[in-house]
């Protein structure tokens, strides 16, 4: 590239002002040009050079307000005139002035042919032109990164698009050499989680780097199997295939829990034990942990809960007084729970009470996964390109427990496993309690990654964040444990090169110690008022133009038809080469398909 190349196409963009006063190193007053007043320029990305220690230097920055003054219309004699007339030719408009506030972003130092990273050391002189930037310019002076940006949208109001980079947690040219935690944080329908879909795409480019998204809502799986998710369908399976990236989607069916501790937890949740007179709390607790413990005493293995005869060794050890008297010690609570045993049906609580539960936990299932050998597929470090794994926990792909029992096989099969799938017990608890077993089996293996002295170079996604890590403390105390553990691996996995990305709808909901470990931030529409404004004012640092703008941000179901719906962020952290003095960033998200397709090189992957 020529040396003076950029500072022609400079010249051919649009000159909309120039440096006013006052100005600072941290925030400059443009003094607006009669041609372009009438522009919409907040929100425009703008640019100016000047010299500094003998160097030429290129700033950019955001225009975050235009405000207009006319001292003349300040004077009360004039005031009192204009009352009468409603303007005066002489000085209505024409003694206009037009003054914008510019947050420098990022500044350029020429080093030869190419441009390095450098600060505003220093205020330039009044009248330094300041102009448009458009995407030309944006190529000109990021070519040498050219092969590591990626796209999401354009600058907030503009045309140009908005250039960001998504690094692996490796070491390398490509690489950030340490994971970093994001957060995307707004109101249902701000396009948080297509925004989220965009970004996986962003570090699926490189082969070397795994991807697990903790799915409760099933809207990532969907997008996978190519079924429809809403207006904005991003083809993740087609850009996967061009990728070569290998993926797979898990649903709960496919899902072998291990752990007797597990089967102990969620036959407490089950109505097991509710139908045999042994409501929720202690003593249940003991019952669960007394019949968990002697199964096993037994030989009964996890993956054999589900057959009759493993029932069987269990109906037969609570008919026993000695189990019972585990979680029972007054004879008149003993003989209350005997009657319900007497009475109750023991085919129908196999069907219809204890196999929904024991099914999680059998290993015989078509395209059945144990959890520790999914985590070790995704999380080992092989030569061919590592995976970008779904684990679908939603409750909509389960038949509930409610079901038909005349609709549910009670015997058959050989060494009683039945032909017909039953249902599967799910509840919002199991769900946060199978989130906690992949959580304990991505930290032993960050650990253990750690101890041979290499980074596990994994991106975890975690939607609907403030369901499980809430900032108030859980009544559940399984909750509480699940969101103790969920901070933990915030503040302990970056290290062994693990990296979080939280999806919330709130941000004041959010317990702090994750939000304090988030390094990259997306806020999108939502977070403009009460107590999310000042937790929003809190991470920003107070800087009252930035804010000001964001809160300028539409509600995208306001517009008047889908296509015109204008999804905005705010994004804050080292996620842009344009954001490297730590001010946000504005952008709107691509509202078509196809924009990003083209923008990130993908135009010829279908979108069907």
């Amino acid at each position: 590239m020529s040396e003076h190349n950029l500072d022609r196409l400079i010249d051919q963009t649009e000159r909309i002002g120039v440096v006013g006063s006052p100005s600072s190193t941290s925030e400059l007053a443009l003094d607006i040009l009669g041609s372009a007043v009438n522009r919409k320029l907040v929100g425009e990305l703008a640019l100016f050079q000047f010299q500094q220690d003998g160097k030429s230097h290129y700033a950019l920055g955001q225009i975050t307000e235009v405000t207009l003054r006319n001292v003349w219309h300040e004077d009360p004699t004039m005031r009192s005139l204009i009352r009468q007339r409603g303007r005066v030719d002489a000085v209505s408009e024409r003694q206009d002035t037009h003054q914008g506030e510019m947050i420098v972003s990022a500044v350029f130092c020429r080093d030869g042919n190419n441009y390095r990273p450098s600060i505003l050391g220093t205020v330039p002189a009044t009248g330094t032109p300041v102009h448009l930037v458009n995407d030309d310019v944006l190529e000109a002076l990021l070519a040498p990164y050219r092969a590591q940006l990626f796209y999401l949208g354009r600058v907030y109001g503009s045309t140009p698009k908005l250039p960001l980079w998504f690094k692996h947690f490796d070491s390398g040219p490509d690489g950030a050499g340490e994971a970093y935690h994001l957060g995307i944080f707004g109101k249902t329908g701000s396009g948080k989680s297509v925004l989220a879909k965009m970004i996986l795409l962003a570090y699926a480019r490189y082969p070397q780097m795994a991807l697990l998204a903790l799915d409760p809502q099933g809207e990532f799986a969907k997008d996978l199997r190519g079924e429809p998710t809403g207006a904005f369908r991003l083809p993740m399976k087609g850009v996967l295939e061009r990728l070569r990236k290998p993926f797979q989607v898990v649903g709960v069916r496919d899902l072998v829990l291990d752990r007797w501790e597990l089967f102990a937890q969620i036959l407490y949740e089950s109505p097991f034990f509710e139908q045999l007179s042994v409501p929720k709390g202690e003593n249940r607790e003991l019952a669960c942990r007394a019949l968990a413990d002697r199964l096993q005493r037994q030989g009964v293995s996890l993956s054999n809960l589900h057959t009759l005869s493993a029932f069987n060794i269990a109906w037969s050890l609570l008919g026993n007084e000695q189990v019972q008297m585990v979680f029972y010690r007054s004879e008149a609570s003993r003989e209350r729970f005997q009657s319900m045993y007497r009475a109750a049906k023991r085919e129908e609580f196999y069907a219809r009470y204890w196999r929904p539960v024991a099914w999680l936990f059998c290993e015989d299932r078509k395209d059945a996964h144990k959890v520790d050998g999914l985590l070790y597929r995704l999380l080992t470090p092989q030569k061919e390109a590592r995976p970008l794994m779904v684990i679908d926990l939603s409750s909509e792909q389960m038949k509930q427990i409610s079901g038909d029992l005349a609709g549910l096989p009670l015997f058959g099969g050989v060494g009683g496993t039945e032909e017909k799938e039953p249902a599967i017990f799910w509840t919002e608890t199991i769900q946060a309690l199978v989130v906690k077993r992949l959580l304990e089996g991505i930290q032993r293996a960050a650990e253990a990654a750690y101890r041979e002295s290499r980074s596990l170079n994994t991106l975890v996604l975690m939607d609907e964040a403030h369901r499980l890590a809430p900032r108030e403390d859980p009544e559940n105390p399984e909750k509480k444990a699940i969101r103790d553990l969920l901070i933990d691996s915030a503040r302990t996995t970056r290290k062994y090169g693990v990296g979080w990305m939280f999806i919330s709808q709130t941000l004041s909901s959010l317990h702090r110690g994750i939000i304090d470990q988030l390094r990259i931030f997306f806020f999108g529409f939502g977070l403009g008022m009460g107590q999310e404004f000042r937790a929003l004012s809190e991470l920003v640092g107070g800087r009252g133009k930035a804010l000001d703008l964001y809160q300028l941000f539409r509600d995208p179901h306001s517009a008047f038809d889908p296509g015109s719906r204008e999804y905005s962020f705010m994004t804050h952290g080292p996620v842009s080469p344009l954001s490297f003095a730590g001010t946000p960033l504005f952008f709107n998200a691509f509202n078509t398909v196809q924009e990003f397709l083209e923008a990130n090189g993908w135009k010829d992957v279908s979108q069907t």
